[in-house]
């Protein structure tokens, strides 16, 4: 089960401990100790697999011989209170082989400690728990002086601080979860504390082999006995009150497995009778709501609290959908559309459709549409006719650098979404009818938070429209609240791509939004804009050599660099200002003390602040170029042009600005982009950041963690998007079924329970009725015409995405699987039946989807027919036989092997239905068979060998 656990400490002369000690008992090793003279020997103590001191660039040799490190080290400190050395210890999932799970620390050790100028000694140890289970975890003494080929300089007090402990702690978490998603193994960690994330259990300590030993043995164990009281009281909790598991684990995800429910009540619980009681009280409580099984086969679940949140969601939803007192006269958008116009901004078709439908009568409205399609231009068009009638408008989002871009691209006043609710507690800011209420990026907002937000302004009578794409990041939080809605409500469609300048790259991002990541990478590829390294290290120095050539050619361009981690951002900004230092266009460095630690800025610098503040008019992921620091105070000219100074004392959240994470770029157009792509990485963040652009993307990927483009392909078209509990609702006329396939009809306004206004994409198509056995179904039948009707298109979905080598979507799995299961409740085994019939003729299907359902129908009743009388299915068995005997004997040999394969596979199948093969038995002639062949026998046996029709390789004669 993968856990977080990670933990640091000071190793220090005043607690009475001693590094060459510590050291000589994590490593297991026999270590001479110079001070004390005298020798720590823990050689005989098991479970330590991998163990190592790695140094930083510029130490000494010497220095990799244990012994000679922490001797030099007790040394260098005269202080009988000296601190000598930090211990990071930190959990490696178990989910990992002893192989991957040293590769993952090493790796973490040198890009977060060793980069930074520590020397770092490893120890990897891969201990058994009281369960037998493994509990791979590892020890990390650091040096806390800075190094140089002479030796141990001064102590650098920046790595003591708080904020990079918290940085280490959060990094850890992407670092292990990119691992994991990358050896595709189900399971993430969170670094978040257990109070953070809203769960009403007490974090667990960390005990150590020996502290386990001395519990074993009776003796006492402080950490050990606090550690198992813990365990004891979270599962004394939870079998007390189940809610909290499931309060737990729907905080992040709306639906969850049995495996997901054990993990967790394993990790809160004292031993296996107190386990299985905690399980049992869960899995027997009334909140937990079984919904059936998901499109993997696992059977999924939920809680009351989950369900009631979607149900407090859809009631706010429909109250503000039913408040029909917000439309604008057609004055207002004209003559907004009139001053657009005069400045030089013309709205499309689509453009201008969402406009009329977000301006209408409805309080609730939503618009999806793909990266870069000018949601936020007709946003500001919308602006000006809400301003023009009275209303007030105000824009939030989920991010302070998505609220930012929203306000820069329509000029709505914006902020986040916390922030917001934060005033309304307060009982400031409050809504009113007269208020417009617009949420950009609405896909990263999970169901609670836009269940209070929507339930706030239903309250107030005020109007929410709603912008995003379903398909980009996902929620944080538990659900798919905006997908939902959309589907419920309906929305307008943005298609036309307007941000790339290259018809090609237009094309390339609709295929990123609608799951066609291959062929995006392709486009891309043919384009010369992805590039394949050796190593990920040399990949992100080709991507720098790439951005600073473009830089140098075209000063005036805009660009960014996104990657997937914080600890990629970091070596990123810092190679990319290294090439500015180079070319001379930094001032000189000046040490800042950031809130996240020590930070080098100049003059000249590319800068991002790092948290929302109000006074200054700056949010989390504001962009800007320094243009004079000190060590107390810095003046900044912001992209947007303004202009502003501040003390460090009271706003230090700074960093360098050069690249960001993808999920930081969600909303964010610049000219060109330099993505690193790494294994962590899906298709909705592939999405969001190959799509950022207006010139061109330069995409680089190391051979290390991607062996060829087909791989690279594989992880960048990974699905993940969220779900909702109602996604599993027995309605299989849902919308959700719909939502999908009708995203690839863009530009219209889909309604609930309506048609599209405008032409279907089968309109005017002419299909000859001759080759249908039968009519259109009566009005009587039209429940099942329908039903199957659905499932043609769910099928159909899937196949297209199959020949266009894109992968099938979670929801179109679901989709297929519900339009099945209404199928058969309408008519038993009628899904079967539509599935033998499209086998047989596959045109079916097509002209199903299409809305001719007449021959599919005909053709299922014939497959019921054959399917409850064997001797129908016999004659078809003889009649095919015949002729596949007939192929056989007048064919060449590819024909023949053909054939040949058809008939094992018949005289298999026999195996599976005894009523036909009773039915046969009567009529072996017609099968050439001799009738004095042996009754006892199998038939299909008889037919394999009576014929000479040899498995492996087909008919003899």
């Amino acid at each position: 089960m993968a856990i977080y656990h990670f933990s640091a400490k000071v190793i220090s002369r005043a607690n009475g401990s001693s590094a060459v000690a510590s050291a000589a008992y994590r490593s297991a090793s026999e270590l001479q100790d110079e001070r004390l003279g005298r020798a720590h020997d823990f050689s005989n103590k098991a479970g330590v697999v991998h163990s190592e001191v790695l140094l930083p660039e510029g130490a000494p040799e010497r220095l990799t011989d244990r012994a000679t490190l922490w001797n030099e080290v007790e040394a260098g400190e005269r202080r009988k209170d000296a601190q000598l050395a930090r211990e990071v210890e930190f959990a490696i999932p178990r989910e990992m082989n002893q192989a991957q799970g040293v590769q993952l620390a090493r790796d973490f050790v040198e890009t977060q400690f060793v980069k930074r100028g520590m020397v770092a000694d490893l120890n990897v140890h891969w201990d058994k728990g009281k369960d037998g289970q493994p509990k791979p975890h590892a020890h990390v003494m650091l040096s806390m002086r800075e190094v140089a080929p002479g030796g141990f300089g001064k102590k650098v007090r920046e790595w003591n601080g708080t904020e990079l402990l918290k940085e280490w702690r959060e990094a850890w978490e992407a670092h292990v979860n990119e691992r994991l998603a990358e050896l595709d193994i189900d399971a993430r960690i969170d670094h978040r504390t257990l109070a953070a994330q809203g769960i009403d259990l007490e974090p667990q300590h960390k005990i150590g082999p020996a502290g386990s030993r001395r519990w074993e043995r009776g003796e006492g164990a402080e950490r050990a006995e606090d550690h198992v009281r813990i365990a004891r009281e979270n599962g004394a909790k939870i079998i007390a009150n189940p809610s909290i598991a499931l309060d737990a684990i729907t905080a992040s995800q709306a639906t969850f497995t049995t495996r997901d429910l054990a993990m967790f009540v394993h990790r809160h619980s004292d031993g296996k009778a107190q386990f299985d009681e905690a399980l049992r009280a869960v899995r027997s409580s009334p909140e937990l709501v079984a919904l059936g099984i998901d499109g993997k086969g696992n059977d999924r679940f939920t809680s009351r609290e989950m369900i009631a949140a979607e149900q407090r969601l859809k009631s706010a939803a429909d109250r503000l959908a039913g408040q029909a007192q917000h439309g604008l006269a057609d004055r207002h958008c004209d003559d907004a559309l009139a001053v657009a116009e005069a400045r030089g901004l013309f709205l499309s078709t689509e453009q201008r459709g969402a406009l009329e439908h977000i301006t209408g009568r409805q309080g609730l409205a939503s618009v999806v549409g793909y990266a870069g399609t000018g949601k936020s231009a007709m946003l500001g068009v919308a602006r000006e006719a809400w301003e023009s009638a009275g209303y007030q408008v105000h824009g939030v989002a989920l991010s302070g650098i998505a609220a930012e871009n929203l306000e820069s691209g329509s000029g709505i006043t914006s902020r986040t979404i916390a922030s917001m609710e934060y005033q309304w507690e307060k009982g400031r800011e409050q809504l009113s009818p007269r208020d417009v209420l617009v949420i950009d990026e609405a896909g990263m907002i999970g169901t609670r938070q836009m269940e209070r937000v929507l339930s706030h302004a239903a309250d107030a009578g005020a109007k929410v429209v709603l912008v995003g794409d379903p398909e980009q990041l996902q929620a944080i939080e538990a659900g798919a609240a905006f997908r939902s809605l959309a589907e419920r409500h309906g929305w307008a469609e943005i298609g036309e791509i307007r941000r790339q300048r290259a018809e090609w790259q237009r094309d390339a991002t609709k295929a990123l939004a609608t799951g066609r990541t291959g062929e995006a990478v392709h486009a891309y590829e043919q384009g010369g804009m992805v590039h394949a390294a050796e190593t990920r290290e040399q990949a992100r120095a080709e991507l720098i050599d790439r951005w600073d050539a473009q830089r140098r050619a075209d000063p005036d361009q805009s660009r960014i660099i996104l990657t997937h981690t914080n600890a990629e951002v970091r070596d990123l900004n810092l190679a990319a200002r290294e090439r500015l230092r180079e070319a001379g266009e930094l001032g000189a460095d000046v040490s800042v003390a950031a809130e996240r630690g020590a930070r080098d800025f100049a003059s000249g610098d590319r800068i991002m602040f790092l948290k929302n503040e109000r006074s200054l008019g700056v949010k989390n992921g504001t962009l800007g170029q320094v243009e004079a620091v000190s060590a107390e105070r810095m003046a900044v000219r912001l992209d947007d042009g303004r202009r502003l100074a501040f003390d460090f004392k009271d706003y230090a959240h700074v960093g360098h600005g050069y690249a960001a994470t993808i999920h930081k770029s969600q909303g964010v157009t610049v000219d060109r982009t330099h993505v690193l792509v790494t294994p962590g990485m899906d298709r909705h963040s592939a999405y969001v950041a190959l799509s950022r652009h207006r010139d061109g993307v330069q995409l680089h990927y190391g051979r290390d963690d991607f062996s060829d483009q087909r791989q690279l392909v594989r992880t960048l078209g990974r699905e993940r998007a969220k779900d909702m509990a109602s996604d599993y609702a027995r309605d299989a006329d849902g919308p959700r079924r719909a939502f999908a396939g009708l995203r690839g009809l863009s530009g219209e306004i889909r309604l609930p329970d309506a048609r599209p206004k405008r032409r279907g994409m089968f309109d005017g198509l002419r299909l000859s009725r001759a080759a249908s056995p039968m009519a259109e179904p009566a009005a009587a039948d039209r429940t099942l015409a329908r039903a199957v009707e659905r499932v043609a298109r769910a099928t159909g979905a899937i196949s297209e995405a199959q020949e266009k080598g894109a992968p099938i979507l979670e929801h179109q799995k679901v989709a297929l699987e519900q339009a099945r299961n209404a199928l058969d409740q309408i008519q038993p085994h009628a899904s079967r039946d539509m599935s033998a019939a499209i086998e047989r003729n596959p045109p079916f299907a097509r002209e199903a989807a299409s809305g001719r359902s007449g021959p599919i129908l005909a053709a299922m009743a014939h497959e019921a027919r054959l399917r409850a009388d064997p001797h129908l299915r016999a004659a078809q068995f003889v009649e095919r036989w015949q002729g596949l005997q007939a192929e056989y004997r007048a064919g060449d040999r590819a024909s023949r092997e053909k054939a040949g394969e058809a008939m094992a596979g018949m005289a298999k199948s026999l195996e599976r239905d005894p009523q036909m093969e009773a039915v046969l038995r009567g009529r072996t002639r017609e099968l050439g068979l001799e009738t004095r062949m042996d009754r006892g026998r199998e038939l299909g046996r008889q037919l394999t060998q009576g014929l000479g029709l040899d498995r492996d390789r087909g008919l003899e004669r």
